[in-house]
């Protein structure tokens, strides 16, 4: 086996450490991924730091690792960056780049990213209210 099967091969068990809950393992695997750049580890390791998920939870470390995936035009990790900005969770609260980052993954076709840029430009929240922009978002995510 090459070392590209086997790094296939950890990645999917570090994967499937995480879908079956073993959240240590899963961080423990999946760290030499995300600090190589892997941006599916990225997001993982964010969500994982982000609420104590087999790691002590650290806002640092869930905000580093999710931007690094999001950088990368990782749509869930942009998702979750904008929600962080939003909610001003593990991050100063800030509509704006909420805006930014829930944009991105909106043209990349995620849908709650499409619906909550709706809200958004439908509240004024971030943006100027815009019921056009508000309208066409909504649409584009099949509402």
């Amino acid at each position: 086996m090459s070392v590209e099967d086997n790094e296939a091969v950890d990645f999917n068990s570090a994967m499937s450490a995480f879908e079956s809950k073993h959240f240590s393992t899963a961080a423990q695997m999946l760290g030499p991924f995300a600090e190589k750049g892997n941006a599916e580890a990225q997001h993982r390791l964010a969500i994982m730091y982000q609420n104590g998920l087999g790691v002590a939870q650290n806002d640092a470390e869930a905000v580093r690792y999710m931007r690094a995936a999001a950088d990368q035009g990782h749509a869930l990790a942009q998702h979750g960056l904008g929600f962080m900005y939003m909610e001003g969770e593990c991050v100063k609260q800030d509509p704006a780049e909420a805006i930014k980052w829930f944009t991105l993954a909106a043209e990349q076709g995620l849908a709650g990213s499409q619906t909550t840029l709706a809200m958004m430009y439908e509240q004024g929240n971030g943006v100027e209210k815009n019921e056009e922009e508000a309208k066409k978002w909504y649409a584009k995510a099949g509402f």
